[in-house]
């Protein structure tokens, strides 16, 4: 495991930049793993997202499905790509601090 380190944050991370210990995400985290995926700056926007993802996760232990997260949070599949360039399962759930979700590559 490798460990991810940006101004006062420290955690550790899997070899593809995913949290290992979710309960250890907070706003200075997503902020930090956010410089990683092309988010620099955390807009009302992204934090629907991402507290959509961070909810759904504790309720139900997984991400749910892009529909889905399209569905709930009023976000066309186009306009999370804007906010997270490299994808609603790659970046979005990484910022929100998601282990690697299943079947992303």
């Amino acid at each position: 495991m490798a460990l991810f380190e940006l101004g006062d944050v420290s955690i550790e991370v899997d070899e593809d930049g995913f949290m290992q210990e979710p309960e250890n995400w907070n706003e200075a985290v997503a902020a930090a793993l956010g410089s990683t995926e092309g988010v620099d700056d955390l807009t009302d926007d992204h934090w629907k997202v991402v507290n959509y993802l961070r909810d759904y996760y504790l309720q139900f232990g997984v991400a749910p499905m892009i529909r889905k997260l399209c569905k709930q949070t009023g976000f066309q599949l186009k306009e999370i790509y804007e906010l997270f360039p490299s994808g609603p399962a790659k970046g979005a759930c990484k910022v929100a601090g998601l282990p690697k979700p299943t079947g992303c590559v």
